[in-house]
């Protein structure tokens, strides 16, 4: 009997399903038993900037399914200035695919995604994991500092993403060299490049989520999805303490700090990363802590 090899990152069909008047471009792949895990990307990022040792990692043990905004990177319709609304959004590219029942990785900015989702359709997600992220009307999220701001709105190129999602330390920046081999493996197929228009969409749903808001962060008590928070040490886009702040305002969360890293910090350990992410997914239902 012939057995056929397993679909990876790198070589799997960009598809493209119809959802709330948008064409959203997504990748689905991996061990497809059990509940898949929807992934949510970073300012800016497309399908091919997942790392490949990250995703591959991930989907050695369950379905991953890589999707791009509306607006952004391959998917059509515009890029929305409103995390709420690209919320509902996302929720209608999940009902298209026949989901009812998902776990949810968000990073960054998809971190905000994922929290109103769990918010709005608690119902839907098993788990919920928070990736260097931060809640609404925390302290120090209205906008980001001057030098990181320019380089995460300036030219997608290594040096900015280098300094935004590495750590400044040699060793850290080493990982990152890494991490920018392996995201350029894709040759085939890959994803359009996100527009200036998205770019700036997505910067205005950021400031916005930020405006500082006592009153919002008591929004996080009602999740009550199992939630596992992971972040670097040194973040300067979305600071670390905030990650600290969310695992402490969700009910029973867990959270996980990984050492000289930054926002980029799965992709400076994606094996670790998806090791403690496959565990937590693995458990059985029920608090986080269990």
């Amino acid at each position: 009997m012939t057995v056929s090899a397993p679909i990876t990152h790198n070589a799997a069909e960009t598809r493209v399903v119809a959802a709330a008047g948008v064409d959203f471009a997504y990748r689905r792949f991996g061990h497809s038993a059990g509940v898949p895990l929807v992934m949510l990307q970073h300012f800016r990022g497309n399908l091919d900037n997942w790392d490949p040792a990250l995703t591959d990692a991930l989907a050695a043990e369950r379905e991953v399914i890589l999707v791009d905004y509306p607006g952004v990177g391959s998917s059509t319709g515009e890029p929305s200035s409103s995390i709420p609304e690209t919320a509902r959004r996302m929720i209608a590219f999940i009902a298209a695919l026949g989901l009812d029942r998902i776990d949810l990785l968000g990073f960054s900015i998809g971190g905000f995604v994922a929290q109103e989702i769990a918010l709005v359709r608690p119902t839907l997600i098993r788990r919920l994991v928070l990736a260097a992220t931060g809640p609404k009307g925390a302290p120090r999220m209205h906008g980001w500092r001057e030098d990181i701001a320019a380089a995460a709105r300036g030219e997608s190129k290594p040096e900015n993403m280098l300094y935004i999602m590495f750590a400044h330390t040699e060793s850290s920046r080493a990982k990152g060299m890494e991490f920018l081999a392996r995201f350029l493996e894709r040759r085939e197929g890959r994803d359009a490049a996100t527009s200036d228009a998205a770019r700036d969409a997505q910067y205005d749903a950021i400031v916005e989520w930020g405006i500082p808001d006592h009153g919002a962060l008591q929004r996080l008590t009602g999740i009550g999805t199992p939630t596992l928070v992971i972040q670097g040490d040194t973040d300067l886009m979305i600071p670390t303490k905030l990650s600290h702040l969310l695992a402490g305002l969700i009910p029973d969360a867990d959270i996980r700090i990984y050492p000289d890293a930054a926002h980029g910090f799965l992709f400076q350990y994606p094996t670790e990363v998806a090791a403690d992410v496959n565990a937590f997914l693995a458990r059985e239902n029920g608090s986080a802590a269990s």
